[in-house]
């Protein structure tokens, strides 16, 4: 039997509703009781959308770093991501995160380090997570799908640090999109070799070996312990694109 969803936080304070609650939530008691609500909701996503493109218009070549908002910062993850971050910064990359703790706010450390725009797009949730302090430019977010969309519009690249179904749903979406060609020279990068071995061996032995992907769909992802080769491998799409915008 399926375990109800958890809806109590700390010191069994009631999980409050979000947007994103509302929006998938079933009519109710009246049969008609979205008639009345979602075509407004449908404005309130439309100005959402408006908003993330107007405060992220000037963002260009950034890369996204993903990871668990549970890393704590005596983990040898939190100082690599910081790393990343800071020599990407350095290498001229706008960084973006989700703006929370963890992984997040030490990429959002390293951009800031490196003197680069350090962007965090934060997302309701029932128990507040609130922006880190090494955010320059913050952009709250009602729903996760807009935000996944300011993500791949305005990033080039996503590295993708050890995490949980948040950050495996963005990894996912990216490849997705890369594998059926809505994006492309967009390098998604494993941080962390021994954490991502099950999944690349799942991905290789089991999804591929039954035919459900290509083998060569594995190839879409770079997995590295080692932060310089993470930033080359982006840098080095960063410099075909420019090359074949240029019709080199």
């Amino acid at each position: 039997m399926t375990k109800p969803s958890r809806r109590s936080g700390p010191h069994g304070i009631p999980a409050r509703p979000t947007e994103d609650e509302a929006l998938l939530a079933a009519s109710g008691e009246r049969p008609d009781a979205h008639k009345h609500s979602d075509p407004w909701r449908v404005l309130r996503i439309m100005g959402e959308v408006v908003e993330g493109f107007d405060a992220l218009a000037d963002v260009h070549e950034a890369v996204t770093i993903f990871g668990s908002a549970r890393t704590p910062m005596t983990d040898p993850m939190y100082a690599k991501a910081s790393e990343v971050a800071r020599l990407l910064a350095r290498a001229g990359c706008q960084v973006i995160t989700g703006g929370g703790p963890g992984i997040m706010e030490a990429g959002n450390l390293g951009a800031r380090e490196g003197g680069a725009l350090s962007i965090g797009l934060n997302i309701e949730l029932p128990f507040e997570q609130g922006l880190n302090p090494h955010v320059d430019r913050g952009v709250e977010f009602r729903y996760f799908f807009v935000r996944k969309l300011m993500f791949v519009k305005y990033s080039s690249a996503f590295v993708v640090f050890p995490g949980g179904f948040g950050t495996l749903d963005e990894m996912f979406e990216a490849l997705t999109l890369i594998q059926t060609d809505k994006v492309k020279d967009f390098p998604v990068v494993l941080f962390g070799k021994a954490y991502w071995a099950g999944l690349m061996d799942w991905l290789k032995n089991t999804v591929a070996a039954e035919g459900k992907i290509a083998l060569r769909d594995i190839d879409l992802m770079l997995v590295t312990d080692d932060p310089a080769e993470c930033v080359q491998h982006i840098m080095a799409a960063r410099t075909f694109r420019a090359e074949a915008r240029r019709g080199g």
